[in-house]
């Protein structure tokens, strides 16, 4: 009969009792950093967020009976009703008397708050007479934001948490959220909570350790530009209804990625920016032509204006391979610019042939002189590496060669391929693609990046002088010809159009 009494009707005591002598360090997350463009516009932030709580226990509320509590329940409730318009006057004020009644030392008010739905709540009545005469708790979280929507937003990133499978709370990053996720974390601090009657935490003053908040990062990104190029990727990504496209702007002499779009197709037929098709390694097709170029003039075995037989059939034997043009050629014999321009595939698998058929592991080593077999040195994570068929073995080592000559037989990135004609623009000097141009913490800047040189000479000067009048020539009289025709400016280019994507 006493256990009985105990547990019904002392019940609710004695767990009360037992619950007030748990303490435990709770996390403080520390505000993450800002991602901002070269010019200083917010490309991803942190948004507070307020959840607010009232301890009807606290002892300015209880003072007098509940004095001060009863003269304002009526105001409250009616700031209440007429600001979040969700319930009426009446009802906010049964539920805070009913609060008050039951002693509830951390009644949830309301939660995820704007800061704006935040400044208007202080001024409430009750409210604004302090935490210790109201008894309101008022809890800050933070949501992540990218204010441009679209913009940018695969290779920014996202930071997300989540639950796993065991409850345990996970980051979910990519893009520069990923890669320098250490850097805009900052440093988490820790808060004294106690327990009391049904597990509710209530933070003891004066316990905790104030989190470092992250560092903020400066991209070299210009929303601008970006703004342009990602309106030309959609138009031209509508058109075509590709699976999915990319579109990178580099400058020139620094290799600051300017703007860098990517969408996929969704299955409404909608684009969004999914992954960042940027650094997916696949076939690069024509656009390969340009190492291969590159190769067979700076060996020597071919020069820009040799004269080339690639026949009028459209297919040819080279080798042990027939290889095929994608669009037949408008002479049967073609110097090796116009090779370029026309884009032949049979005319650059016979350059190839001729410089390295008794060697073909020699064309692996200049594509490893142009940076194409190994990983993109930009700085995010998880960059995938450049794959490439063998050029060793004996049977398959010709014909593989002949293939990776015209962009078959081996997988780069997008951003390799830029690397590698931005080297070009510059001169022969190869340039490290980079996104991140600064670290600061509170306006102070606590690391700078610098462009970096890959390649100070790339190729002789001779060579990146034939390569780019070739790539004029694409533009003037070749493939591209259709595409730039009116522009009032000169543009240097190359084509490319996978068999197999």
């Amino acid at each position: 009969g006493r256990a009985f009494y105990i547990q019904q009707a002392e019940g609710k005591h004695w767990r009360s009792m037992s619950d007030s002598l748990h303490q435990q360090f709770r996390t403080l997350d520390a505000e993450r950093g800002t991602i901002y463009s070269e010019d200083g516009q917010m490309l991803s932030t942190s948004i507070p967020t307020f959840d607010i709580y009232i301890d009807f226990n606290a002892d300015g509320l209880r003072e007098k009976k509940g004095k001060r509590f009863h003269e304002n329940v009526d105001s409250f409730a009616i700031a209440l009703a007429d600001f979040f318009a969700d319930k009426t006057a009446a009802q906010y004020k049964k539920e805070l008397q009913q609060a008050f009644r039951k002693n509830e030392r951390y009644f949830p008010l309301k939660k995820k708050l704007s800061f704006e739905e935040y400044k208007a709540f202080r001024e409430f009545p009750l409210v604004r007479l302090g935490r210790n005469r109201s008894g309101v708790i008022v809890e800050v979280n933070s949501k992540r934001e990218t204010p441009f929507g679209l913009l940018a937003n695969r290779t920014i990133g996202l930071s997300r948490e989540f639950k796993d499978a065991n409850n345990k709370s996970k980051k979910q990053n990519v893009g520069l959220e990923r890669s320098y996720d250490s850097v805009l974390s900052g440093k988490n601090g820790q808060q004294l909570v106690r327990y009391i009657a049904g597990g509710t935490a209530i933070p003891i003053e004066g316990s905790q350790t104030d989190p470092e908040n992250g560092k903020d990062i400066y991209t070299t990104i210009d929303v601008n530009i970006q703004d342009i190029t990602e309106t030309a990727l959609m138009r031209m990504m509508l058109q075509c209804e590709g699976p999915y496209g990319t579109a990178i702007v580099m400058e020139t002499s620094t290799g600051k990625i300017k703007a860098i779009a990517n969408l996929g197709r969704r299955p409404d037929g909608s684009y969004w920016e999914d992954d960042n098709y940027a650094l997916r390694a696949t076939e690069p097709g024509s656009t390969i032509k340009l190492a291969t170029l590159l190769s067979v003039l700076e060996k020597g075995t071919s020069k820009i204006d040799d004269m080339v037989e690639v026949g009028s059939a459209g297919r040819l034997q080279v080798g042990n391979k027939i290889v095929t043009d994608a669009e037949r050629s408008p002479r049967s014999v073609l110097s090796v610019k116009e090779c370029f321009a026309h884009s032949s595939n049979v005319g650059m698998s016979k350059l190839a042939y001729k410089a390295f058929a008794q060697k073909p592991v020699e064309l692996k080593e200049y594509l490893h002189r142009f940076h194409l077999d190994v990983r993109s040195p930009v700085d995010l994570a998880n960059v995938p590496k450049p794959t490439m068929a063998p050029l060793d073995q004996k049977g398959s080592a010709e014909g593989n060669m002949l293939w990776m000559s015209f962009g078959y037989g081996l997988q780069v990135s997008p951003l390799h391929t830029l690397t590698l004609y931005n080297a070009i623009a510059n001169n022969g000097r190869m340039m490290k693609p980079y996104l991140v141009s600064s670290i600061q913490r509170n306006g102070i800047i606590t690391k700078q990046f610098e462009p970096t040189v890959l390649e100070e000479k790339l190729v002789k000067p001779e060579v990146v002088q034939a390569a780019r009048s070739a790539m004029e020539a694409t533009v003037i009289d070749g493939t591209a010809t259709r595409v730039f025709k009116g522009l009032p400016f000169a543009v240097a280019g190359k084509t490319g159009t996978a068999h197999v994507s």
